[in-house]
């Protein structure tokens, strides 16, 4: 089979009519839209073309540190961008949302490259880096939705948990069933994309493969790979940064903390 078929500049520029598209929609509706759709088409041209570059320099690396290093910032900025979507002044998140997502996405990133697709090295940056990015990418969007609907709920039903606090419970105990519905909240994204996958869509990682050239079926177990891992690096990384989170609303005194008490108009 034949490589995919090149696309040059003028067929990038005939391809900005979405983007026209899209800020026109935005004019026309008055939605307000039309900086953000402006600042994401020229981020996406301008950090899409400095990484196609930057990954000519690290394919060709012998060691790993640059490239575990590499991932670490992937990570970094995700964390960033996963804080930001978290509505909640005064619980600083990031730092658990960044270490859970360290632990969970550098683990399972090994065992896809180095156990199931078996690269010798695991750290080989062709295999590690968009298997591995593809787990901060799809993940970081659970994660977001797990912590946020741990804050949501805990808000919701602060009388709930403050009656337990008064029983004796501790906080663990008084936000079980909140833990469980973020945890859930996080997970079901990738489950949903399980049920679809190969019916309602082809995945972006198999249709890559396939305009490469790739043997379909080839293609096919990559990308079962692929999801299976989602659903744990959602599962893990969901858990982590949810255990983590809950700790940051209670005071040492195992009160909850001022934006989440009953009544308090602060909590938004």
């Amino acid at each position: 089979m034949s490589g995919a078929l090149e696309i040059g500049y003028l067929q990038l520029a005939l391809a900005l009519g979405f983007v026209l598209l899209a800020g026109g929609a935005s004019l026309w509706l008055k939605l307000g839209l039309g900086r953000d759709i402006l600042v994401g088409s020229l981020r996406t041209f301008a950090q899409l073309f400095l990484m196609g570059y930057v990954l000519i320099y690290v394919f060709g690396l012998q060691t790993p540190w640059p490239v575990l290093a590499i991932f670490a910032g992937m990570i970094f900025f995700a964390a960033r961008i996963v804080t930001g979507r978290v509505k909640q002044h005064g619980v600083p998140v990031f730092w658990p949302i960044f270490l859970s997502m360290l632990l969970s996405y550098m683990v399972v990133s090994y065992l896809v490259v180095g156990v199931v697709v078996a690269s010798d090295p695991w750290w080989l940056p062709r295999y590690f880096l968009p298997l591995g990015g593809m787990v901060v990418g799809n993940s970081m969007n659970a994660m977001a939705l797990s912590v946020e609907r741990l804050f949501s709920e805990v808000r919701n039903r602060s009388a709930e948990v403050e009656t337990l606090l008064c029983l004796g419970a501790d906080p663990r105990e008084a936000t079980a069933a909140m833990f469980s519905e973020a945890v859930r909240a996080g997970m079901i994204p990738s489950i949903n994309s399980m049920m679809g996958v190969g019916l309602v869509f082809i995945p972006g990682m198999m249709t890559g493969q396939i305009l490469a050239g790739a043997d379909p079926l080839s293609a096919i177990k990559y990308q079962i790979v692929v999801m299976l891992m989602l659903v744990g690096s959602t599962t893990v990384g969901s858990v982590l940064a949810v255990s983590l989170a809950r700790r940051r609303l209670f005071t040492p005194a195992q009160q909850l903390r001022p934006g989440f008490m009953p009544g308090d108009e602060r909590s938004s």
